[in-house]
């Protein structure tokens, strides 16, 4: 058995996980300006990828596309991630299929809401 090598992609995979949970805090920081709630309890995020080489990908909608922050929501939430410890690239690319609903929320979110 190879120790050295099971310990170092242990690391490494350790390192990815705490990376992630960076990037869900990051996300969490960023709030719909129209409903009181993070983008990523929200539902706007549709994916988080983040490859070995710690570049991060981000596929995510709005609540509408008319929303007022559609030009300038990627570039904050981009802006966010970038600042999590580990990450070298970002990229955000916004989405509109299929299209968000509240069923993307949870039950916590939805009672915090008040639709439950």
């Amino acid at each position: 058995m190879d120790t050295l090598h099971d310990n170092t992609a242990f690391r490494v995979e350790e390192g990815m996980e705490l990376m992630e949970s960076g990037v869900i805090e990051a996300l969490r920081g960023i709030h719909d300006p129209e409903i009181p709630v993070n983008i990523y309890d929200l539902g706007l995020i549709y994916g988080l990828d983040i490859d070995d080489d710690a570049n991060v990908a981000i596929r995510m909608t709005l609540t509408t596309p008319a929303c007022p922050v559609a030009g300038s929501m990627p570039g904050q939430v981009e802006c966010a991630v970038r600042e999590v410890p580990g990450v070298r690239s970002v990229q955000v690319e916004l989405v509109w299929d299929p299209p968000w609903t509240r069923d993307r929320l949870d039950d916590f979110t939805r009672l915090e809401l008040g639709l439950l």
